[in-house]
Order: structure tokens, then C-alpha cells, then sequence
């Protein structure tokens, strides 16, 4: 059975970054495919930066409606690589914005395995999950962009939904993905 691991990254950033990734993950699910694609829309002016959604001018009460929207993009990009990979399962990794569409699939169903690093829940709904969802939900306790106690709280709203959820918190850790994150996730994929 194959599982098809999409890597979503980060607002300013494109797939390549989270590609390097694919080496510590792939020995822990074998027979996976990796893919780490860019985001639909350019960030900026720069065609090599790219984002889920626009963050200008994004306030609390505009950001679900900013995922909403985004869903189209990652739904089809979804889509398209299960169909390549004849994939039975789909896992998403997200970083910070690419953490947000991560969640936000989860909580609407759409996968069932997520591991989010500096993300959050930015779903104005009731998360529907799939049965047996799991999330592996970390966040870091120096991070200025996306403070831990978003995680979290996402960890909390999907757990009362039925995700079977883990929060961690690394202390002293800033906005980015470290090598405790990484263990942590490897430990993740590697149950069933």
C-alpha cells in the first residue's frame, strides 16, 4: 500500500526548502512517496517565493476565509499526486502557513495523518475528521511568528473533535523546524 507524504511549506518560502526533509522521513515509511511542491501563488514580487494564501492584510477575523479559499489549490494539488501515485493514504507535513492548510485538511477530512511544525487551527467550523485521524502537533516556545500556545489550542479543538492528537512544545525553540522536531515526526510516521 502506498502512502504519498506531501511536505507544505512555509509563506516566502517554495517546495525545495522542505524537500531535503524527504531524508530523514523516508527510512521510517519506505514505501512512501514524497512530494514537496510549491505553493499556488507568488509571495511578493519574486517567483520563486510562494504562499497558500496572501497574508496581506490578514487579521484574525479574515484568516479562516483566506484558508477557505486556499482549499481549492491544495485540494487539487491533492488530488492530482494521488491520482500519479495511485496512493491510498495521503500524510501532510506543514510548516507554519503550509502547517495552517495541513490542519485545516485534517479538520474537514480531507486526510487523516498530519504533522505540523509552528501552525495552527485557522478553521471557523466544526472539524469533521475522518475516522482514525491522527496529528502530531509541535511548536516552539521562542516563536515570535507563530507562538506554541496556537498549537496548542488547535491540538485542543481536534481532540475534542476525536483526532488523536499530540502537542509538544520545545522550549527555547524559535520559528523553524529543529532536529527534535524532526525525531518527534519520525517517531510519528513510523506508527501505523
Amino acid at each position: 500500500m502506498t502512502t504519498l507524504v506531501l511536505m507544505l511549506h512555509g509563506v516566502g518560502s517554495n517546495g525545495a526548502d522542505l524537500a531535503g526533509l524527504v531524508r530523514y522521513f523516508q527510512p521510517v515509511v519506505p514505501d512512501s512517496v514524497f512530494e514537496s511542491p510549491d505553493a499556488p501563488h507568488v509571495f511578493g514580487t519574486s517567483g520563486n517565493a510562494r504562499q497558500w494564501f496572501s497574508v496581506s492584510g490578514i487579521t484574525e477575523a479574515n484568516r479562516p476565509a483566506r484558508v477557505v479559499a486556499a482549499r481549492a489549490g491544495l485540494d487539487a494539488l491533492i488530488d492530482a499526486s494521488v491520482a500519479q501515485t495511485k496512493a491510498r493514504d495521503v500524510v501532510l507535513i506543514g510548516f507554519s502557513q503550509g502547517a495552517i492548510m495541513a490542519l485545516d485538511a485534517l479538520a474537514r477530512g480531507k486526510v487523516a495523518k498530519v504533522v505540523a511544525f509552528a501552525g495552527r487551527l485557522a478553521f471557523d467550523g466544526t472539524p469533521t475528521p475522518a475516522l482514525k485521524a491522527r496529528a502530531l502537533l509541535i511548536g516552539g516556545t521562542a516563536d515570535q511568528v507563530m507562538p506554541h500556545h496556537f498549537s496548542s489550542e488547535a491540538g485542543a479543538r481536534l481532540a475534542a473533535a476525536g483526532v488523536k492528537t499530540q502537542v509538544v512544545s520545545l522550549p527555547d525553540v524559535a520559528h523553524t523546524i529543529t532536529a527534535q522536531g524532526i525525531t518527534l515526526a519520525q517517531g510519528f510516521l513510523a506508527k501505523d
